[in-house]
């Protein structure tokens, strides 16, 4: 009797009455256009920042009217198509964080779970060492091959049995596979010097080899990726009650996790091979999302790649603004900011459970 009054029974006192499902719904779609706004008023920040300082109104006059001065090929050729992949690598990086989450029902899975990060690796080292390759516009597609590679022998591993790729089959087989995986790495890049320096720029993470013609390479997977991962939104809330749960809903957990893991190999792959495997964004920017949307993936992963956008934009503004005329690389800065706010984060018990 005392809960159909709203009494806590334990602690005797009212309960908050729970906000009206429409109520709940305005105040998402309101918080969503709001994060929307924040993303465009950053990726302005960045067309507008760089080594070289140009007046805030001569690079609005340049984006509508480019005139071929120096300022233009500035921002026309280096920082719009600079801004581009940080928009690109966030949204990816975001929803396969939030994604990962979703199918291991793991608060702190990131995309490096499935060894996509230590297949690129592998690739790119490989690439290196055996066939001499430094372009980034060649050895991105070792390593998008090594990413999908990688996760695809955890998947295969985590699935067989009879019990099928539970996550914490996927878990545990991510894990060995990425060690594995490393430990070559470590391997190729101590005899061989130039695999060495080329994997250590590359794996520090950066928005630098940012063009065109990068951008328009990568852009395919990611927008594939992220097309999968939306329409995975309502089998994954269903699943996240249980397999049996989600059977009992119309949901097909051994195919939600394949096509699950097919999403995080493109995005993953796509975004660690143009800008190295930059962390802790797919890690914290899915506990930022659930706090403000809640744990329905339809909102989630839409929260999830617009803030993660903003934060892998606003950490390269801020790299390269302390560091001018040079730049901190933006995986550190992502490390720096990302770290602290994570700790916060899995310290509320409420954003710490899935």
């Amino acid at each position: 009797m005392a809960a159909s009054i709203g009494i806590d029974e334990r602690a005797g006192a009212p309960r908050a009455p729970r906000p009206a499902p429409a109520a709940v719904a305005r105040r998402r779609r309101l918080g969503l256009i709001a994060v929307i706004v924040v993303l465009v008023a950053v990726a302005l920040l960045s067309v507008a920042i760089g080594a070289r300082g140009i007046a805030p109104g001569r690079v609005w006059e340049l984006l509508w009217h480019p005139d071929g001065s120096d300022e233009s090929i500035i921002v026309h050729d280096l920082r719009i198509p600079r801004t581009i992949l940080g928009l690109l690598v966030g949204s990816a990086l975001g929803v396969a964080g939030a994604l990962m989450q979703g199918l291991t029902r793991n608060p702190l899975a990131d995309p490096g779970l499935l060894g996509v990060n230590a297949g690129a690796s592998v690739a790119i080292v490989a690439a290196v060492a055996l066939l001499g390759t430094t372009n980034p516009l060649v050895y991105i597609w070792f390593s998008f091959a090594g990413a999908a590679f990688a996760a695809i022998l955890v998947y295969g591993l985590g699935a067989t049995g009879r019990s099928g790729a539970t996550p914490v089959r996927l878990a545990l087989a991510g894990t060995a596979v990425t060690a594995a995986l490393m430990a070559i790495v470590y391997g190729i890049t101590l005899i061989d010097r130039q695999a060495f320096i080329t994997y250590n720029f590359w794996s520090v993470g950066s928005l630098a080899a940012a063009d065109g013609v990068l951008n328009r390479q990568i852009a395919p997977f990611i927008g594939v990726g992220l097309l999968i991962a939306l329409a995975l939104a309502r089998p994954l809330n269903a699943i996240g009650l249980g397999d049996d749960a989600g059977r009992a809903l119309g949901a097909h957990p051994g195919r939600t996790r394949a096509l699950g893991a097919l999403s995080v190999t493109l995005l993953c792959g796509a975004a660690t091979a143009a800008a190295g495997p930059i962390v802790f964004v797919g890690l914290t920017v899915p506990h930022v999302a659930r706090a403000i949307a809640g744990t329905d993936q339809r909102w989630v992963l839409p929260y999830s790649a617009v803030l993660a956008g903003i934060l892998l934009l606003g950490a390269d503004i801020i790299g390269r603004w302390i560091e001018r005329p040079s730049e901190l690389q933006v995986g550190i800065v992502t490390a720096v900011i990302g770290a602290p706010v994570f700790i916060a984060l899995v310290r509320r018990r409420r954003i710490a459970q899935l």
